[in-house]
C-alpha cells in the first residue's frame, strides 16, 4: 500500500509539472494573442483614421466642385435673365415706339372752358379722329354721353339742347373712362374689373376683357369712385389701378385697343395714397397728388416704363392758379394738352414739354 501510494504522489507531482508546462504554454499563447489583438486594434484604428482623413479630403474636394458648380450655374443664370430683360426691354421700345422723346416739364396755363355738371365725371375730346367733337360723360355712374359738334357749341349756355345723346347698354363706373378712334372704352358698372369697348357711332358693345388685379380698391384714395383709370397717350391705350398686393402702389397695363388683349404690365412705386388723378403722357405715368380737403395739385411721382427718364431729378409740378380737387385728368397726345374736371368745371391745361434725359 505505501508503494502505491508513494506512485500515486509521483503521479500527481509529474501532472501537477504537466499542468504548470501546460499553463505557461497557455499563457504564453494568449499573451502572444494580446499582442496580437493589440497590434490588430492598433493596425484598425490607424486605418479608421486614414478613412476618417480621406473622407474628410473627398467631402473638401466634393464641396470645393459643388461650390464652383453653383457659381458657374449661378452666374449663367444672372446673364441668361439679364438678355432676357434686355431682349424684353427690346421688344418694349419696338412695340411703343421709342421715337416718343418728350417729358413734362411744367404746367403753363389752364382755361375753365365751361362750368356745369356734377362735382364728378369727365370731358374729351377723340385724339384718333379728325373731328372737333366734344365727348361729355357726367357723374360717377351714367350711361348717357353727350356728344358735342365743337367746343363752341358745347360752351353756348343752352348746349345741352344741341347735344346728341347716347345711351349706353351697360352703365358706366367712376370716370376713368376715354374716347379713342370713336369707341368708349369704360369701366362697367357693377363689375369687378370688367373693361367695355363700345361703338358710338354704331351704339353698340363691340368687345370687352377682365383686367386682373383690378377693381377691389380705388385707383386713387382721393377719387374713391375710380377703380379703373383708362388712359390714352402717343402709343395708345393703358389701365391704371392699385392692388393690395403692391401696398396699395399704383399699376399701369398696356392694353391693345383693336384686340383688347393686355401686352404688358408695371408695377410703379407711386403711391395712391393723397392721389386725386394720373395720366399717361409718352409712355410716362404722372401721378397728381392733392390734401383730403382739396388745395393745390401737384405731380409728385412720375414712372417711366422704359427708364428713359430719370424720375429722381424731377421736381413736383404743380397745377397753376387753382385751388380745389380733380376728379379726372386726361391727357390728349394730339394737342398735347390736358383734359380735367375739377369740382363741376371743364379746364384744359396747356403743357410744357422738353426731351427726354
Amino acid at each position: 500500500l505505501k508503494k502505491r501510494l508513494e506512485q500515486c504522489n509521483h503521479d500527481i507531482l509529474d501532472y501537477v509539472e504537466e499542468f504548470r508546462d501546460f499553463s505557461k504554454m497557455v499563457l504564453s499563447r494568449l499573451a502572444g494573442l494580446n499582442n496580437y489583438k493589440t497590434e490588430v486594434k492598433s493596425e484598425v484604428e490607424n486605418l479608421l483614421t486614414r478613412i476618417e482623413r480621406a473622407q474628410r479630403d473627398i467631402d473638401y474636394f466634393g464641396s470645393v466642385t459643388d461650390s464652383n458648380t453653383c457659381i458657374e450655374v449661378h452666374e449663367d443664370l444672372v446673364k441668361q435673365q439679364l438678355l432676357e430683360e434686355a431682349e424684353e426691354k427690346k421688344k418694349l421700345k419696338l412695340m411703343l415706339n421709342a421715337s416718343c422723346d418728350h417729358m413734362l416739364a411744367g404746367i403753363k396755363s389752364l382755361k375753365i372752358v365751361k362750368k356745369t355738371g356734377d362735382k364728378h365725371g369727365s370731358w374729351m375730346k377723340d385724339p384718333g379722329k379728325k373731328h372737333p367733337k366734344i365727348y361729355l360723360l357726367n357723374g360717377s355712374v351714367n350711361n348717357v354721353i353727350l356728344e358735342f359738334a365743337n367746343i363752341m357749341t358745347f360752351m353756348e349756355s343752352n348746349h345741352t339742347l344741341k347735344a346728341r345723346r347716347v345711351t349706353l347698354p351697360l352703365p358706366w363706373e367712376g370716370t376713368g373712362h376715354i374716347i379713342y378712334q370713336g369707341f368708349l372704352f369704360y369701366h362697367r358698372y357693377g363689375s369687378l374689373n370688367e373693361i367695355i369697348k363700345f361703338n358710338i357711332q354704331k351704339r353698340n358693345i363691340t368687345d370687352q376683357m377682365l383686367l386682373p388685379g383690378a377693381g377691389r380698391i380705388p385707383a386713387y384714395k382721393l377719387s374713391s369712385s375710380t377703380k379703373i383709370d383708362l388712359a390714352i397717350d402717343e402709343q395708345g391705350l393703358w389701365a391704371i389701378h392699385a392692388e393690395p398686393e403692391t401696398g396699395g402702389n399704383i399699376v399701369i397695363t398696356k392694353i391693345n385697343h383693336i384686340t383688347m388683349a393686355i401686352e404688358h404690365t408695371w408695377d410703379t412705386s407711386c403711391s395712391s395714397k393723397d392721389a386725386e388723378a394720373a395720366f399717361m403722357a409718352c409712355n410716362t405715368l404722372y401721378v397728381v397728388y392733392n390734401f383730403p380737403s382739396g388745395g393745390t395739385s401737384r405731380i409728385q411721382c412720375v414712372y417711366d416704363v422704359l427708364d428713359a427718364v430719370n424720375t429722381y431729378e424731377i421736381p413736383a409740378l404743380h397745377f397753376p392758379k387753382r385751388q380745389g380737387s380733380h376728379s379726372t385728368i386726361h391727357y390728349n397726345p394730339k394737342e398735347k394738352q390736358l383734359f380735367a374736371w375739377g369740382d363741376g368745371s371743364q379746364i384744359i391745361y396747356k403743357l410744357h414739354t422738353k426731351q427726354k434725359v
